[in-house]
């Protein structure tokens, strides 16, 4: 067997074997390249070590703002306007480095943008999408809670209660994503009135709010997820979404966000198979590069298989939302599969490193165990499967 390496194809070293990007137009793709740049640069450098400590490296992370890719898929108020596809593989591209900056940026730009986007009036638009697109106000999404996980729609605890010109807001959130040091986060809540999901937006600080930092996490540890308390917490009538009345509001903003995750699990993926293909060609036993072995390239090819079919699957969701035309279960569908083929595309990435994949310096490990939080969080695997499996039967199988 030679070992002499041959030319290789250059799509299917970087994870990219069907060409997706070909699909941008050249000033998109111009985009994206500067956000791989960008993420190379300043933030793979210095990631494991704000990782290992469970810090947001904030100063690295903060020039994604100069980049103009925050909001990317909305087109009023100052945003970029781009492709989906584009707003996807941006994405992909942050995650490819690291999840943990993926998550932070889908929050911002996705949950707490997108909910003004979609559930603001005019007024509340022309004053807050400025805001969040200059990073002048950091913004966080509050809708899951303590004791209440994928049954959130029913049973939502968080209560809001109208007091004249304003609401109270009470109750607990959890693993609420930049929640300690948001300027502004979207809180869902019950109306006690009329037994209704609504929105508003909380200015920090603000009296009787706290924020306490998770602490313990094994994944995503460069999130700053926290535990959110709200007692008696004011909020003005005019920081109230005007165009969010019910939960079917709060899916809307879900049903958009869903196709970013399978975007950022993508890029998980690719990340570790990046980095275990590079390690395949300079790690030597027997005399020769692993990546000469057989069993490797068996791990290789399936790592790259799933990849190339999460991004088709995500690049389909992309044209669906492009023309208006997605519906709950098909981002439902996306999610679930891009997550699950991203669990598998780690494992066998940390099968290739053998005993070297548990060390953080290898980067492996970092996206081994991020997987998982993409695989659970903004719906379940087996939650979107349900949603899935209604639209094939007909019948709700949720309880």
């Amino acid at each position: 067997m030679s070992t002499t390496q041959q030319k290789f194809d250059p799509l299917a070293a970087a994870g990219d074997f069907y060409d997706i990007r070909g699909q941008l137009d050249p000033g998109e793709r111009t985009v994206v390249d500067g956000v791989r740049d960008y993420m190379e640069r300043e933030v793979a450098p210095i990631i494991n070590d704000f990782w290992g400590r469970a810090e947001f490296p904030r100063k690295a992370v903060w020039g994604l703002r100069d980049l103009g890719i925050t909001g990317s898929q909305f087109d009023e108020h100052g945003c970029p306007g781009m492709s989906n596809l584009a707003s996807g593989l941006i994405s992909m591209e942050i995650s490819r480095v690291d999840p943990s900056v993926g998550t932070f940026f889908g929050v911002h730009s996705g949950l707490a943008l997108g909910s003004i986007v979609l559930c603001g009036d005019e007024e509340q638009k022309a004053e807050w999408i400025p805001k969040l697109l200059s990073w002048d106000k950091i913004g966080a999404f509050g809708l899951t809670e303590i004791e209440t996980g994928s049954g959130v729609a029913l049973g939502l605890q968080t209560t809001a209660t109208r007091d004249g010109d304003s609401w109270l807001l009470n109750g607990n959130k959890k693993w609420i994503g930049n929640g300690t040091f948001a300027d502004v986060i979207v809180v869902w809540a019950r109306d006690v009135e009329d037994d209704q999901v609504k929105g508003f937006l909380l200015e920090t600080p603000a009296e009787g709010f706290t924020a306490e930092k998770i602490e313990g996490k094994v994944a995503l540890r460069a999130v700053e997820n926290a535990v959110l308390r709200f007692d008696n917490v004011r909020v003005p009538e005019t920081h109230r979404l005007q165009r969010a009345n019910s939960f079917r509001d709060t899916a809307k903003v879900l049903r958009l966000t869903r196709g970013g995750v399978a975007w950022n699990s993508v890029g998980c993926a690719m990340g570790a198979y990046e980095a275990a293909r590079a390690y395949a060609i300079r790690r030597e036993q027997f005399g020769r590069p692993i990546a000469s072995f057989q069993l490797i390239q068996d791990l290789l090819a399936r790592m790259l298989a799933g990849i190339t079919a999460s991004q088709c699957v995500a690049s389909r969701l992309s044209a669906l939302q492009e023309n208006g035309k997605v519906s709950e279960q098909q981002a439902a569908m996306a999610k679930m599969y891009c997550t699950t083929r991203t669990r598998e595309v780690v494992q066998w990435a940390r099968e290739v490193m053998g005993g070297n994949g548990i060390l953080l310096e290898n980067d492996v490990a970092r996206f081994f165990v991020d997987s998982e939080a993409l695989y659970s969080y903004e719906g379940t695997r087996e939650v979107n499967s349900l949603i899935v499996g209604r639209a094939i039967t007909g019948y709700g199988a949720f309880v």
